[in-house]
């Protein structure tokens, strides 16, 4: 029998089992040993005697989630942008108008959409895009219709119970996020995408702030998060180069699309952050880098890497040039200004 994680149910015949079973799976089923856990998780809960309220939670949750994973994989390979925004604008707002065409010229760059799936502006998205580059990601509620007449039968319309694993999935498929003016929901929505990537448990990606011309909504949102956040010392300085507020489609369009000119994704190995780039930086451009953005660097110098181990294992695009350095974890907002250097965007 294999050797077994740490995390047990804590009687060894019944692990042993576990791992049986597992293993009658067959060799195509992979990641045996977070499979193992699963399992396990599930017996402790058992043991606990978790109530069968918490057993429902737990269950519906897990199931949503997979059901999420098993619809977004045959397009990992397509960049999305989740658009946010009130369920009650009008086919005839201004607001609507402009998320058809964000939409529809994302799609046009080969990006896919995903939104909440009911009527204002997740219907105007979807609208935009069209069907076939759209996922809509739905919640039941009582006093909302739940989906738009764009995806009423579409295989990529995913129905939640719960908020948090639409949220979950929302950030975990999405690699940019725009946002028009809404209610509570879409503040909710603003605050906890940029609570998420200030604190890296998202990893960077372009926020964007979408209004129309004359509009005030995020203009307003913005003097309140610096009079009464920032200046009162509950954000960091920079944290507002998190977002990019604008009322032009073509401005949203090129925040969202030129986030990955040269900028692919990242990965931490070994306590170090690996930034995966299309092309390196040239000697000196990557010193500029270094005297730029020494207040992040923990300890060391930010400089060209190998491919590690650890990806070469995970098949982790391994062709990609690296960048690797000791990141102090907290300044976030100055990470994506890097990014943003590292894109061919000058310093001001």
């Amino acid at each position: 029998m294999p050797r077994l994680p740490r995390y047990r149910t804590g009687d060894p015949e019944l692990d042993r089992q576990i791992a049986e079973f597992i293993a009658r799976l067959g060799p195509e089923v992979a990641n045996a040993d977070l499979l193992f856990e699963l399992i396990v998780s599930t017996v402790r809960l058992a043991r606990d005697r978790a109530s069968r309220g918490d057993l429902k939670m737990a269950n519906a949750a897990l199931k949503e989630m997979r059901y999420a994973f098993s619809v977004f994989e045959p397009y990992r390979g397509a960049r999305k942008a989740a658009i946010f925004g009130s369920a009650r604008t009008k086919r005839d707002d201004p607001l609507y108008q402009q998320t058809v065409l964000l939409a529809r010229r994302l799609a046009e760059a080969d990006w896919m959409v995903i939104t909440g799936a009911g009527p204002g502006i997740m219907e105007a998205g979807i609208e935009g895009a069209g069907a076939a580059n759209s996922f809509g990601v739905s919640i039941r509620l009582p006093f909302e219709a739940s989906t738009s007449q764009f995806l009423a039968d579409d295989p990529k319309l995913i129905n939640f119970r719960y908020f948090f694993t639409r949220k979950v999935t929302f950030v975990k498929e999405a690699h940019a996020f725009v946002l028009l003016p809404g209610g509570f929901g879409t503040l909710d929505e603003a605050f906890e995408t940029l609570t998420l990537v200030q604190t890296g448990k998202a990893p960077p990606a372009p926020i964007v702030l979408l209004d129309v011309p004359g509009g005030t909504y995020w203009l307003t949102w913005a003097r309140f998060v610096q009079s009464e956040l920032r200046d009162r010392g509950y954000v960091s300085p920079h944290d507002l180069d998190l977002v990019k507020i604008t009322d032009d489609v073509d401005v949203a369009l090129e925040e969202i699309t030129t986030f990955y000119r040269n900028y692919h994704s990242l990965r931490f190995v070994d306590g170090d952050l690996v930034l995966r780039l299309h092309t390196a930086p040239a000697p000196a451009d990557l010193e500029r880098l270094n005297e730029e953005f020494a207040d992040i660097v923990a300890r060391g110098r930010i400089e060209l890497a190998e491919t590690s181990r650890a990806e070469l294992a995970d098949g982790d695009v391994p062709h990609l040039a690296r960048l690797r350095f000791r990141f102090d974890r907290q300044g976030y907002a100055r990470l994506r200004t890097l990014i943003d250097r590292l894109n061919g965007r000058p310093a001001p």
